[in-house]
C-alpha cells in the first residue's frame, strides 16, 4: 500500500498532458487532487480497518453458520438413524403381530373344526339313539298288536271250543292260582 500511491501518480495521464500540470485549469490535476483527498479521507476515517473488520465479522458469521449447519446435519443424521431404527422395530413388531394373528386364526380354525366334529358326532349319536328308540317303540307296538290279535284270536278259538262247564272250571282254577300267588 505504501508504494501504490507513487505508482498511481506516475502513471497518470496528467503527466502526459501539455501545459502546466499544477494549474486549476488542468482537469487532470483537479481529479488527481480530489482522488488523493478522497483516499486521505478514507484513511483518516479508518475505512480500510472498518472494511477488514466487517469482512472478518462476516467470515466469523459464515464460520458460525457452517458450524451450526454441521451440528444440524449431525443431529439430522442421528434423527434419521433413530427413525430408521424405529421403522425397522415397527416392521418387526408388525410382522410378529401378523404371525401371532395367523397362529391364533389357525388355532381357532382347528378348534372350530374339532368343535364341529364333536357337534356332528353328538348329533349323529342323538339321531342314532332316536332311531333305536323309534325302532324299539315300533317293535313294542307291533308285539303289542300281535299279542292283542293273538289274544283275540285265541279267545275266539277257546270260546268256540269250550263249553260252559269247561269255562267255569277254568275260572275256578284261575281264582285258585291267584289266591295261592297272593298269599
Amino acid at each position: 500500500m505504501r508504494y501504490a500511491l507513487p505508482l498511481m501518480l506516475i502513471g497518470t495521464p496528467a503527466l502526459a498532458a501539455s501545459g502546466p500540470f499544477f494549474s486549476l485549469a488542468n482537469t487532470d490535476f483537479i481529479v488527481t487532487v480530489a482522488f488523493l483527498l478522497f483516499i486521505g479521507i478514507l484513511l483518516y476515517l479508518k475505512v480500510p480497518g472498518m472494511l477488514s473488520k466487517m469482512l472478518d465479522d462476516r467470515a466469523e458469521g459464515i464460520r458460525n453458520d457452517l458450524d451450526e449447519a454441521r451440528a444440524l446435519r449431525e443431529e439430522a443424521q442421528t434423527l434419521l438413524a433413530s427413525y430408521e431404527r424405529k421403522t425397522r422395530e415397527a416392521r418387526d413388531q408388525a410382522a410378529e403381530i401378523v404371525a401371532a394373528a395367523k397362529a391364533e386364526a389357525e388355532a381357532a380354525n382347528v378348534q372350530a373344526r374339532a368343535d364341529l366334529e364333536d357337534s356332528v358326532a353328538r348329533r349323529l349319536a342323538a339321531a342314532t339313539d332316536q332311531i333305536d328308540s323309534a325302532r324299539a317303540a315300533a317293535v313294542r307296538d307291533v308285539r303289542d298288536q300281535a299279542i292283542a290279535v293273538a289274544s283275540a284270536v285265541a279267545a275266539e278259538v277257546v270260546a268256540k271250543q269250550m263249553s260252559a262247564t269247561d269255562a267255569n272250571k277254568l275260572i275256578d282254577d284261575a281264582i285258585g292260582t291267584v289266591e295261592t300267588k297272593l298269599h
